[in-house]
């Protein structure tokens, strides 16, 4: 063991070149998860090696487990999937590098074309790293960064969150959602979100200015000219996205992020007058070290609905197909 402050570092060793991890044996449902042994990963040029202490689930793990999503990136079987983690550094590219052996990090994998967080290592390219939040747990911060970077892409990058501007943001009560809604409202815009009414009241204490319960009301017979909607279920359910084209104002932006949910998006926007795009998340450490900045400062909060151990990671997936999730689903791959 090497220690670097308080923290004690594990040091792979010649003998220590196995782990831990639930591999995907076939595309497939739930069932085609199973713990295994796998060999360790090893760094090259740019790449940190972490010790994951907990991995978030996200709906494009599901989707790529089944075949879509991005099963195209998946070269051979067994594969480690997995794109959010939180843990610990084990190894950096040189010795001067902003992050050390020892400090505790969050960000996304390399997955599907390298090992992925559903793993006791992992190593991942450093531009995609950031410093974890110091007021988060290891398992409130593995859910943050997918979820995160995308609202903020999605908020901040296209929509251009600021005062005066009007936002309905879909599924408020998701991942993705529960973090769009503060960050929309965080910059000073009317926040209308769509959830079940059991959110409802959670969603205002994030900062919504209005709440639609979806399950009893047509959100499209109380909402009318917004600015932007942002789209978080697609045409994948009650054609939620084709509805919101009637309630953007002439010229409005409608962002589509779900992957695949409404493939005549640009031209169904086209006929009605509005702009709109789909968003694939990026990536990026510097907008992952601002959300953490944000996290520690209370501005922004993280809500995880259930921790699973990793070797329940297929009901954890099971539990994230059913829907209905308050903010985000976690396993916990080793203790800290």
């Amino acid at each position: 063991m090497t220690l670097h402050g308080e923290v004690a570092v594990a040091i792979p060793t010649a003998a220590e070149d196995t782990m831990r991890a639930v591999v995907l044996e076939r595309f497939g449902d739930a069932g085609a998860l199973r713990l295994a042994r796998v060999a360790r990963p090893v760094p090259v040029v740019g790449e940190l090696l972490v010790r994951v202490v907990a991995a978030g689930l996200n709906p494009i793990d599901v989707k790529t487990r089944a075949g879509g999503g991005e099963a195209a990136g998946v070269h051979g079987f067994p594969a480690v999937l997995g794109y959010d983690f939180s843990g610990v550094v084990i190894s950096a590219p040189y010795e001067a590098f902003r992050l050390q052996p020892g400090d505790e990090v969050y960000g996304i994998s390399a997955a599907p074309r390298a090992t992925g967080s559903f793993a006791e290592y992992l190593t991942v390219p450093a531009q995609q790293v950031a410093p974890k939040p110091k007021v988060l747990s290891h398992a409130e911060a593995a859910a943050v960064p997918v979820a995160a970077l995308t609202a903020w892409g999605a908020v901040v990058e296209l929509a251009k969150a600021h005062e005066g501007q009007r936002i309905l943001i879909h599924a408020g009560a998701g991942g993705v959602g529960h973090l769009a809604v503060q960050f929309a409202a965080y910059f000073g815009a009317h926040v209308v979100a769509t959830a079940s009414g059991r959110n409802t009241n959670w969603l205002r204490e994030l900062g919504a200015s209005e709440t639609v319960d979806h399950t009893t009301t047509r959100f499209e017979d109380v909402v009318a000219e917004v600015d932007t909607v942002i789209d978080l279920v697609g045409d994948r359910q009650d054609h939620t996205g084709p509805r919101s084209l009637d309630v953007l104002r002439p010229g409005g932006l409608l962002v589509n992020v779900p992957s695949g949910s409404w493939p005549t998006l640009m031209d169904d926007a086209s006929r009605a007058g509005v702009r709109a795009t789909s968003y694939r998340m990026v990536p990026e450490a510097s907008t992952l070290a601002v959300i953490g900045r944000l996290i520690n400062s209370g501005d922004v909060r993280i809500a995880v609905q259930e921790v699973f151990p990793l070797d329940r990671i297929a009901d954890a997936q099971r539990l994230l197909e059913g829907g209905h999730v308050r903010g985000k689903v976690v396993v916990q791959v080793a203790d800290y």
